[in-house]
């Protein structure tokens, strides 16, 4: 069965999962990065064949297989798009042996209490199903920490089990990402915050329930360790969340069990104006790079 594949594949192999899954908001940044400016398209649609474009370059790259890259996140509009004229998550997971999971929430909501919350996610019921029939094995949902709140964080953390708990009754694993802003102050005491509050969630979950977390690079290694060797949390991956890859990387391996599901990070270097083997050789030794800052932690 491809689901329990995917799951053997999540739970042990090494590597990193490839984040790609900038949305309408972070796309414009994300193809600047590319070397593609504002000027090259005038409509939403023309920008989203743009990074569409990118994906692919990245997904055919030789390098970009099972062997390094564990799974990558797509946003919802990939997922209704082909890559090698097969289904999006169809392809990744029959051609290159990486298992497919879907960003499936809609932006945040204003700052309150130190955090920013998801928006509410109309149709979700619907995308789980289309998710669901498209082969997907998992979901990402993303909010953010950005103040020393008690009350703040345990209100993201539970809105994250929230959905989360839908995700699961659709028989998807979810990936939960209350992400930490790296500028704020006291991080390290937000850190130890989310770490509890997540484990105090983890206690209510369903014995059966299985959980994937997404969390920001934090200041004392393994800090997140409890959360890496409970049974319920089927992986730990880590999000770069605005360092350099380097910056990252280094992070990262210092962290015991975390693997890396970067996306600025990992598509640092890429441009629209290399040639294919330029290209190929850059994103082969980032995947290079990334595995090994995941396999050494």
């Amino acid at each position: 069965m491809p689901k329990q594949e995917m799951a053997e594949q999540v739970r042990n192999a090494n590597g990193f999962i490839a984040a790609l899954d900038q949305s309408g908001g972070s796309t414009p940044k994300a193809l600047k990065a590319y070397g593609i400016g504002e000027d090259a398209y005038a409509t939403d649609d023309e920008m989203f064949d743009l990074i569409h474009g990118m994906r692919s370059r990245i997904v055919d790259a030789p390098a970009f297989t099972g062997a390094k890259v564990i799974g990558a996140i797509l946003f919802e509009m990939t997922m209704d798009r082909t890559f090698g004229g097969k289904p999006a998550a169809r392809y990744l997971w029959e051609d290159r042996r990486v298992v497919p999971f879907l960003k499936i929430d809609k932006g945040l909501e204003a700052e309150v209490d130190g955090v920013q919350l998801m928006k509410p996610i109309p149709g979700l019921e619907d995308l789980l199903r289309r998710a669901t029939e498209n082969g997907v094995f998992g979901t990402k949902m993303r909010s953010v920490i950005y103040a020393v709140s008690q009350s703040g964080i345990a209100a993201n953390v539970a809105q994250q089990f929230q959905i989360g708990k839908e995700v699961i009754s659709h028989g998807l694993v979810p990936i939960l990402e209350p992400e930490i802003n790296i500028k704020m102050t006291g991080k390290a005491e937000a850190e130890e915050i989310l770490r509890d509050a997540i484990l105090a969630e983890l206690d209510q979950l369903a014995p059966n329930a299985t959980i994937m977390l997404k969390l920001t690079l934090p200041e004392i290694p393994n800090i997140y360790k409890p959360l890496v060797d409970h049974p319920q949390v089927m992986r730990v991956v880590a999000l770069s969340g605005g360092y350099s890859r380097a910056e990252a990387n280094r992070r990262l391996a210092e962290n015991t069990g975390v693997v890396a599901s970067f996306s600025r990070a990992l598509t640092e270097g890429l441009s629209a104006q290399q040639s294919d083997a330029e290209f190929n050789t850059m994103i082969s030794e980032t995947i290079e790079d990334v595995f090994a800052a995941s396999v050494a932690g």
